[in-house]
């Protein structure tokens, strides 16, 4: 599954890149992974469904090959668009595009963004599920609104751009993941959407300013700056196993058990989650006025070709 995932963004992501250009590419960047989260909630309600009626978990992977099978159909006979900035398709000079220090700034600012998404969204249900809030129902509505946010991209990076998308995200997830370390019951569901602003526009926009403000790292970058964030997560899931560890031992000391302890230890945890977009507000702060007069490279728009 990982080298499925990992094939169809490194495929997906260059070819968005090299057929459209400015906010078009940024809006099409969100709209594909738009189903990152779509997909979330269409398995989990084609999940529900099969498992009402008795049908095994092998039938329901099983279902994975419809989009497979679709993707087949709809590539075949297409070639994959040619790039428009020459000398990416050189693997030295993608290596040198890769050592400046836009790309790296945004190399260090992906590991934060991908674990400022998937940390919380890792945690927050078995954490909210001692408060009251149905965990399914805050996996709903982060999801669905991901999904819906990233399908209307366009117009929120051509107000912002995307130097203060990224920067507006930062703000609204520290708020959420806030939220989530304080309030119990219904307000958790405000801090879902909150939070689910902030994430939303994280990764497709990280990507493609990867591929308009280093257009020389080419598809080789846009991989890169994917695989960072993907990896990212393992680095620090374990650190925030930690966290929830000794925040366990720690109120367990105090006299807390059951729920009450479960609960009161997440929410320490997430505390300390929110120094992740915190520094990222930081970070983007610098970025927004570093890039305030760089123009980002533009390419022709064009069609794929059949």
């Amino acid at each position: 599954m990982g080298f499925g995932n990992g094939c169809t963004e490194a495929a997906c992501n260059p070819m968005i890149a090299d057929m459209y250009s400015g906010v078009k590419m940024d809006k099409m960047l969100n709209r594909f992974h738009m189903w990152f989260p779509g997909g979330i909630v269409v398995g989990s309600l084609i999940s529900k469904f099969m498992t009402d009626f008795d049908m095994s978990w092998q039938a329901q992977m099983w279902v994975t090959m419809i989009p497979t099978i679709i993707y087949a159909i709809l590539f075949y006979g297409k070639a994959f668009p040619k790039p428009h900035v020459e000398g990416v398709t050189s693997l030295s000079k993608n290596l040198r595009a890769m050592l400046t220090p836009t790309f790296i700034f945004l190399f260090v600012c992906m590991s934060l963004t991908a674990i400022s998404e998937f940390g919380p969204q890792q945690w927050v249900g078995l954490i909210m599920a001692n408060s009251g809030a149905s965990p399914m129902l805050i996996l709903a509505l982060v999801t669905g609104l991901m999904a819906v946010g990233r399908f209307f991209a366009g117009p929120v990076v051509k107000a912002l751009g995307q130097t203060g998308v990224l920067l507006g995200g930062a703000i609204f997830a520290t708020i959420g993941i806030y939220l989530f370390s304080t309030v119990t019951g219904p307000m958790a569901y405000v801090a879902a959407v909150i939070f689910a602003i902030g994430v939303c526009y994280f990764w497709p926009t990280m990507v493609g300013a990867a591929a308009q403000r280093v257009p020389l790292s080419g598809a080789l970058g846009m991989s890169i700056i994917g695989g960072v964030g993907m990896f990212s997560t393992a680095i620090w899931q374990p650190v925030i196993g930690g966290w929830i560890d000794s925040a366990t031992a720690e109120k367990a000391a105090a006299g807390l058990s059951g729920s009450t302890l479960e609960l009161a230890a997440g929410q320490d945890t997430l505390a300390k989650m929110v120094t992740f977009p915190a520094i990222l507000i930081v970070l983007f702060i610098i970025f927004f006025f570093w890039q305030k007069n760089v123009k980002p490279a533009e390419t022709p728009e064009v069609a794929p070709v059949h």
